[in-house]
């Protein structure tokens, strides 16, 4: 190995790794914040012209289209981007499945602006928060790292948006210690330390020193005397007080716009924006700009009478408009709502005592208000200790903040991050779980691998060489017929020169015999200990002695991190029940393995169900045929009464269809909450190796690809599965095959013979290419292909090269111009779900073409 190999090695290490990601996060998160600030300080900066040009009317409408255009973003491309997102994160943490990526954080910074921009008195640093978080999870997906340092990292991209907000760095820390992980260990620190410091400093180059208080002390001596503890303790108990209050009336003005307005978002935050707006005409204009009325309660000389006002107005307002779900956040205007507090004690305090003007009860007022709203004592005087950079306030914060969190507790129990999860259904006391916990949850048969390579036992050993040149695999288990014989690796092949055998010599020569198995009812503990207690990177799993499937470390990961990625969206209703069988027949299980077509449309179950006869014919498959009864989730599936007579129906069609070409044919009805469900529990109890899903070609489901049961199955099923969007319900004649030179163009090169096969008339057949125009031209693997596949059928096969930078585009174009009514193409499971910014070739293909389409994710 080479020096810069082993030091490159070395520096990617997983905790390495996600040291440096660490310090990419926190770059990144410095940006967004800057981002975000600068947006809404410019859209408000607009907005204030606006209203001078206009008049007063002016002031509602804008805020109103900003309500409007910021509800229609979240509720369009990003429902989890409503609010301030700091719930949003915390539930993440605690491995709720939540969406938390580069969709979110998009529209979260654009739906943020709008909203904070138009008006609406609502915070940007709750979004930075979220916005820090999102990133960072989405960068740990491209960079993939280990699921505990990814839950790090993510905890680290919320303190950096915290940090960047308010250019506090140690608060960001603090917060991800005290609020989002209570974990002190090294990584998170670290971690946590390196994101904060950089956001903080690309805030402050970038977006200068925002949430700044030092310029109000400036020139002005803050003081602490004993006579005015009296005083401070009064501040901590009304903003104890007060607090509880804001978070109920939070909650009761999100429950009033759900359950009685019940309109849209879009709507709902548009409403709450033209209210704002109408209130604003007639209030002071220093309340259009949330930092000039900040200045305004904080200067010395402003009258007590409208701090009053400042306090009653904010406060309702706030309330109205978090209450409607617009994106934006409660730091800002607990703030403001503790600076107003604190001055108004300060004006009792100094108009009695004459020690100290209000300014010191401001600073301290925001420190406990905001402890009371988020429970987070040390987070909150670390944040205006760091923003003040007065030590003679650290003494009235302490006491202020922890009376004003007791107070609150006692009142009201929970932060307000915590009663908004539960005011959603999610008590995080209920939801989290240890790595170990959940790792006893799961079984091997949860996450294990189904589509297996092998090896026969009696293959020679120049055949072994060539089967470990071709594949990426380090090891494949050796097999006599589904009979799991031995297992080898490369460190295996080593033992061909030392024993110097023969080229011609059975691979029984060298394999393991006798290799550690695991059962698919093994949890992932048992799973893991066995890896770590042989050093092993794989484990076949096995039923008695037969080869069922193969599990790595790298699928118990990937479990972790699609459970903390929010890979596997569920409502946050009630979860599902099982799936109950209420019918089913059996035939002799002599095939190979078994297909799943799961049958709902009459109309387009014959053409399905002929393309399943034809692949099931091919491969020597098993017909399983599935109907699913969709009931509410108010009902046990198990408990329901339902008619299967339709459905019992339409399987005994499939069922003379099946009979008639000699496929062994299976059927079941499944009552179920949810079709998406119901096939994968189908597909795990019956050892399917591929499912054939029909498609209509289109979803409305928002954040959706090819629909929510599909979209479903294909993240989560184990198996191959091929997508079909039939065209008037008949089979194509004439195939356009596109490649790319990969993997998944060769798995849709053998579904087609079997399509093909034995189909009169439905035989033409064209493979082709899209190039870039200004590369260079290979064709050789077009022409290779289109030779392998005109043996395959027995027909010829013309290769077509394209020339287009828009490969999804062309191809649709190509289908429609020419004379093919078919297409069959690739896609593996995370290119296929992946919505790049240039858009998903498969998704694309299969939704613009005016013809059937057959989708082979692998």
């Amino acid at each position: 190995m080479w020096p810069w190999q082993r030091n490159l090695r070395q520096l990617l290490r997983p905790q390495r790794l996600a040291t440096l990601e660490a310090c990419l996060i926190g770059l990144i998160a410095g940006l967004a914040a800057v981002a975000l600030k600068q947006g809404a300080a410019l859209l408000t900066h607009w907005r204030i012209a606006a209203i001078g040009l206009g008049g007063w009317w002016t002031l509602p409408l804008l805020s109103l289209l900003g309500g409007l255009i910021a509800g229609w973003l979240v509720e369009r491309f990003a429902p989890e981007a409503a609010g301030s997102g700091i719930p949003q994160v915390k539930a993440v943490l605690a491995r709720v499945p939540m969406a938390l990526d580069l969709r979110v954080a998009i529209v979260k910074l654009v739906s943020g602006i709008a909203a904070i921009g138009s008006g609406l008195p609502l915070g940007r640093e709750g979004p930075t928060v979220q916005l820090g978080a999102a990133l960072a999870n989405q960068l740990s997906r491209w960079v993939p790292t280990s699921p505990s340092y990814r839950r790090q990292l993510v905890a680290a991209g919320a303190g950096a948006g915290l940090a960047a907000a308010f250019n506090a760095p140690i608060a960001g820390v603090i917060f991800v210690v005290e609020e989002l992980l209570q974990d002190v260990s090294g990584l998170t620190l670290g971690s946590a330390i390196l994101a904060s410091f950089i956001a903080s400093v690309i805030s402050r180059v970038l977006g200068g020193f925002s949430f700044d208080l030092k310029a109000p002390l400036a020139g002005f001596h803050t003081g602490f005397t004993v006579q005015e503890i009296p005083y401070y303790l009064l501040l901590g108990v009304l903003a104890g007080v007060l607090g509880a209050l804001f978070n109920r009336a939070i909650l009761a003005s999100l429950s009033f716009n759900r359950q009685v307005l019940r309109l849209k978002l879009s709507l709902r935050v548009g409403l709450a924006g033209l209210g704002i707006g109408l209130a604003l005409v007639f209030l002071p204009a220093v309340f259009r700009d949330g930092e000039q009325l900040r200045e305004m309660i904080l200067a010395v000389q402003t009258p007590w009478q409208f701090v009053a006002l400042a306090f009653v107005a904010q406060f309702v307002l706030t309330v109205i408009a978090y209450g409607s779900g617009a994106p934006g956040g409660i730091f800002a205007p607990s703030l403001v709502l503790g600076s107003a507090l604190g001055a108004l004690v300060g004006t009792l305090s100094y108009s009695t005592l004459h020690i100290n003007p209000p300014l010191p009860y401001a600073l301290a007022g925001m420190g406990a208000f905001f402890c009371a709203v988020t429970r987070v004592p040390i987070t909150s005087f670390v944040i205006i200790f760091e923003i003040t950079n007065d030590f003679t306030l650290v003494l009235p914060l302490m006491v202020v903040c922890v009376i004003a969190a007791i107070v609150a507790e006692r009142l009201n129990e929970g932060s307000i991050y915590d009663q908004l999860l539960a005011f959603s259904g999610i008590r995080l006391t209920e939801q989290i779980v240890s790595d170990e916990k959940l790792l006893g949850q799961l079984a091997a048969g949860d996450v294990m691998q189904t589509r297996i390579e092998t090896l026969e036992s009696r293959l020679a050993l120049s055949e072994v060489s060539q089967a470990f040149s071709r594949s990426h695999h380090r090891g494949f288990p050796v097999v006599e017929g589904e009979r799991l014989v031995g297992i080898v690796t490369q460190t295996d092949l080593l033992k061909i020169a030392a024993r110097q055998l023969p080229p011609d010599a059975p691979l029984t020569e060298i394999m393991t015999t006798q290799p550690v198995t695991v059962t698919a009812g093994d949890t992932l503990n048992e799973v893991l200990y066995l890896l770590n207690r042989y050093e092993l990177s794989r484990l076949p799993v096995t039923e008695g002695s037969k080869l069922v499937g193969i599990i790595t470390r790298s699928d118990i990961i990937r479990a972790e991190a699609d459970l903390l990625g929010g890979e596997n969206l569920q409502s946050l209703g009630p979860r599902p029940s099982p799936s109950y069988v209420v019918y089913q027949t059996r035939s002799p299980a002599i095939g190979q393995g078994r297909l799943l077509l799961p049958l709902a449309n009459p109309e387009t179950a014959p053409a399905l169900l002929e393309f399943a006869l034809a692949v099931a014919r091919e491969r020597k498959l098993e017909l399983e045929c599935l109907q699913v009864i969709v009931v509410p989730r108010t009902r046990a599936p198990s408990d329901t009464t339902v008619a299967i007579a339709p459905s019992v129906r339409l399987l005994r069609q499939a069922v003379r269809a099946a009979q008639a070409v000699g496929v062994p044919v299976h059927t079941q009805v499944r009552v179920a909450h949810d079709v998406s469900q119901a096939v994968l529990e189908t597909i795990k109890e019956r050892r399917i190796s591929l499912a054939l899903l029909g498609w209509k070609g289109n979803t409305a489901t928002p954040g959706r690809i090819f629909g929510s049961a599909v979209d479903t199955i294909i993240r989560q099923a184990p198996c191959e599965v091929l997508l079909i969007k039939l065209k008037d319900n008949a089979l194509p004649r004439h195939w356009l095959v596109p490649i790319g030179g990969g993997p998944n163009a060769k798995e849709a090169l053998k579904i087609l013979p079997a399509l093909l096969r034995g189909i009169p008339g439905r035989g033409e057949v064209t493979v082709c290419q899209v190039f870039a125009p200004e590369s260079a031209h290979d064709t050789a693997p077009l022409e290779a292909d289109s030779l392998s596949l005109s043996r395959a059928i027995g027909r010829p096969v013309e290769a077509l090269p394209l020339f287009s930078k828009a490969i999804a585009q062309t191809l649709v174009r190509c289908a429609s111009d020419g004379k093919f009514d078919g297409i069959i193409i690739g896609a593996s499971r995370e290119s296929l779900l992946q919505q790049a910014v240039r858009g998903n070739i498969p998704e694309t293909v299969a939704r613009d073409s005016d013809c059937t389409v057959i989708v082979v994710r692998i």
